[in-house]
């Protein structure tokens, strides 16, 4: 199959990079910058309606949103997710998780506590309370599993990619050991190291900070952009 990978150096982008990477497929990638709003040229939005990164064309069928993208990837090559009803909803449910809630709520921390002009310091601990909050979540499930739903899986990759960036956001992982542990265990697999990777960085980097190279350097700009659209 021929796979074009629309995408950024974000924590969504990267679910899917390390996805492809995961399951040894082929793909083109096309560096999408977002500090230019590329993102809502018509072009892109002809592939992602949201004007959103990441997007993944499959021989000329478009789809959007991140988790949406695994999941037909997943199916399609009937990897990194159970063939049987309940393990594949065991997948989806942690899957779902970082869609709902490990993502929306570390990207306004991020916000709130990197990116916005003024510090708004009940802001800032509503959403770091929350991301803490959903690592427990996950710490608790990590307790009795090696991963979330069994065997490593998409749902593993989703979060992952959130959750390493983790101090960027603010929100402090200790005192969660079985998070700490599955964390550390993705971060030493080959291909997700390589997905990371996707695309290749140009953005600043931070010597005392890895984690910051999840994240573009103009990000600023961005959110002076979002609050011009608003």
């Amino acid at each position: 199959m021929t796979l074009s990978l629309y995408t950024a150096a974000t924590p969504n982008g990267y679910k899917v990079s390390v996805a492809l990477e995961e399951m040894g497929l082929a793909y083109d990638v096309h560096r999408v910058d977002l500090a230019a709003g590329e993102q809502k040229l018509p072009a892109f939005l002809k592939l992602s309606p949201n004007g959103r990164v990441p997007a993944l064309v499959d021989d000329g069928f478009a789809i959007f949103e991140s988790g949406a993208i695994l999941v037909y990837l997943a199916e399609k090559t009937g990897l990194l997710i159970p063939q049987d009803v309940q393990g594949r909803s065991r997948v989806l449910q942690w899957l779902m998780f970082q869609m709902s809630g490990i993502g929306p709520m570390m990207g306004q921390a991020n916000v709130f506590y990197r990116y916005f002009p003024e510090k708004i310091p009940a802001a800032i601990a509503r959403f770091q309370g929350e991301g803490r909050r959903l690592f427990t979540v996950l710490d608790r499930q990590l307790a009795d599993s090696e991963y979330l739903a069994g065997d490593y899986s998409i749902a593993d990759i989703a979060n992952w990619c959130w959750v390493r960036t983790a101090k960027w956001s603010g929100i402090e992982t200790e005192g969660l050991p079985n998070l700490l542990r599955w964390k550390a265990a993705i971060a030493d697999r080959p291909a997700a190291q390589r997905g990371i990777a996707v695309p290749e960085a140009t953005k600043v980097r931070s010597e005392n900070d890895e984690e910051a190279n999840a994240f573009s350097s103009r990000a600023r700009k961005m959110v002076e952009m979002g609050k011009r659209e608003a």
